[in-house]
């Protein structure tokens, strides 16, 4: 039996995306996101955040920076690496989430639009959300979450259902 490592999670970022270039020049977009749970303290129901560092590389990394803001709801799919070093002779480690596929969700926190989304996935190339892997065409990106300035999606906003 094969070893498993892979990652679903859905939960708003805690900071903005931060991205940075590797000396070899590797685009490398970091974040955090915040996980809620919840579960039953006898009575009562409570939240219990959970948060996780994602990492985010290359091309990916570079389109996705400017849409990764603090409080933007995310869908990641990814597998677990564990990052091992030593600091002032102790032996440290850190386990991250590598993102091989990234949705946008819906608003921000602070009441940003809701609903919409767009969807990038591992190779760098941007689809519509709706599981057909289609990509934008090169400059018509989409904005964050489908507001003001987003992509023409070709409909009549007149549809009757």
């Amino acid at each position: 039996m094969a070893d498993l490592n892979h990652v679903v999670l859905i939960g708003r970022l805690t900071r903005d995306a931060e991205l940075k270039y590797t000396a070899g020049g590797q685009a490398v977009c970091k974040f955090s996101i915040a996980v809620n749970r919840r579960r039953k303290n006898g009575d009562q129901w409570e939240d219990e955040a959970n948060f996780f560092d994602v990492v985010v590389w290359g091309r990916q990394g570079e389109s996705l920076n400017q849409y990764l803001i603090k409080g933007k709801m995310v869908g990641v799919d990814g597998e677990l690496r564990q990052d091992r070093w030593q600091q002032e002779g102790q032996n440290r480690s850190k386990v991250e989430i590598v993102a091989n596929y990234l949705q946008l969700l819906g608003g921000s926190g602070s009441g940003g639009s809701s609903g919409g989304g767009a969807s990038f996935n591992g190779n760098g190339s941007a689809g519509n959300g709706t599981g057909g892997g289609q990509g934008f065409p090169p400059g018509n990106t989409p904005a964050a979450s489908g507001g003001e300035g987003a992509a023409d999606d070709g409909f009549a906003d007149d549809i009757p259902f």
